[in-house]
């Protein structure tokens, strides 16, 4: 965490232009049906409002493509804000222009002010300057606490940072950089990644990366079953890349060169169909017979993979090991969440890397018996792999004045 905090400044009487994540999930009557997005970012918010500074907070909700969409406008977040701050949140009904300047300039200390969502304007995901210094023009200093964003270099997370003198990062942007960094540049050991999801594409830089870092590295969920075929299984109907076969065999190969030990499953939950009524057997892995899906880990390799995790000290997990959806084929994914909440009441790290995981992780109701869970999965999924970060490298290094 090189950069400047938020805790090393004093933003008394400044207008404060802040990116926040408060892409939340609303039901048809744009009720918000989860708020943690919005409650991640309180401390921060708190803190500008304690020492008398003046909110401008901005976020995207949803994917409207540059046109204004009423289904997915931030008014309900305002409303939410508001009870949760227990202070009147300012609604501005455009995050750039007149009345959004207007509000803005009126913002007396302490106050907060919300704009609508960024991305009712292309020129925010084409990170256009001219929309970006819009933007800056109503504050004096910038503040990131939307790790989620961090990875796209958009007008508010990267464009803005150019028409500041100070761009520095939350206590949300902080958590996240101490918790992934120091478990990819400083971790307790042995070091284990538990990596999942549906497809190998998605996690080959991240393979790729930690196998040289990581202890051991355990790979479950859909793209096992690319791994199973390079080796020769017989994997019936499960998911396959095709393509990605003599890649997995790649990946195979360097492993066995690498730092890292490689661990598949060894049984499998299988069904031809995919349900809440689904029957389901059990089988090893080179054992699925043709017209039945692999869908999530058996009983076996949850044995293995507690076995294998028994002694880690620093875990990180992204991406789930089957269908968890369906209640026939969480058992996997959930029995993963359970011993990381076990292994961090020892004292182990244990990092989830959002999207998927973390909505197992809630599913139990463990968010808080686990050291760190991501509110970015594609961000966390890019840390993983090694990338620069625009939005995190845009804002402002720290002085060695400053570290002291």
């Amino acid at each position: 965490m090189n950069k400047v905090s938020i805790n090393n400044i004093n933003f008394k009487s400044r207008k404060v232009l802040i990116r926040v994540d408060f892409n939340v999930p609303l039901d048809k009557k744009l009720n918000i049906t989860d708020d943690r997005r919005i409650r991640a970012a309180l401390p921060t918010l708190k803190k500008i409002i304690e020492d008398g500074g003046k909110v401008i907070a901005c976020s995207h909700l949803g994917r409207p493509k540059g046109e204004h969409k009423p289904e997915m406008s931030l008014k309900p977040v305002a409303v939410r804000l508001s009870e949760l701050l227990g202070q009147k949140v300012i609604f501005a009904d455009d995050c750039i222009g007149p009345e959004a300047t207007n509000l803005a300039d009126k913002l007396t200390d302490g106050d907060c002010l919300l704009l609508e969502n960024l991305r009712f304007h292309k020129e925010e995901t084409e990170n256009n300057l001219e929309f970006a210094e819009k933007l800056a023009s109503m504050a004096d200093i910038f503040v990131n606490d939307a790790f989620g964003t961090a990875h796209r270099a958009h007008a508010s997370t990267e464009g803005v940072t150019r028409f500041f003198n100070q761009s520095v990062a939350g206590y949300l942007m902080e958590k996240e950089l101490r918790y992934l960094g120091s478990a990819l540049s400083n971790p307790e050991r042995p070091f284990a990644a538990i990596l999942g999801g549906a497809k190998i594409s998605g996690k080959i830089d991240v393979i790729n990366n930690l196998m040289n870092q990581v202890d051991l590295l355990i790979i479950g969920g859909g793209m096992m079953f690319t791994f199973a075929k390079a080796v020769g299984y017989n994997i019936g109907d499960s998911l396959l890349e095709e393509e990605k076969v003599s890649l997995a065999k790649e990946l195979i190969e360097k492993c066995k060169n690498a730092k890292a030990k490689l661990v598949f499953p060894c049984d499998v939950l299988i069904s031809d169909e995919i349900s809440e009524t689904a029957k389901t057997e059990v089988v090893d892995v080179d054992k699925i017979p043709d017209g039945k899906k692999g869908l999530d880990i058996g009983p076996a390799t949850i044995e293995l993979f507690k076995n294998e995790l028994a002694s880690a000290k620093t875990i990180i997990w992204n991406g789930p090991m089957g269908v968890f959806e369906y209640s026939p084929f969480a058992k996997g994914t959930l029995a993963i969440a359970e011993l990381l909440a076990d292994l961090t009441a020892k004292g182990a790290t244990t990092v989830v890397g959002g999207g998927d995981s973390a909505a197992a992780v809630s599913k139990v109701g463990l968010d808080n018996k686990l050291s760190h869970i991501s509110t970015g999965g594609g961000a966390s999924l890019e840390f993983l792999e090694g990338k620069l970060l625009p939005g995190v490298e845009a804002l402002t290094p720290i002085t060695e004045t400053q570290k002291v």
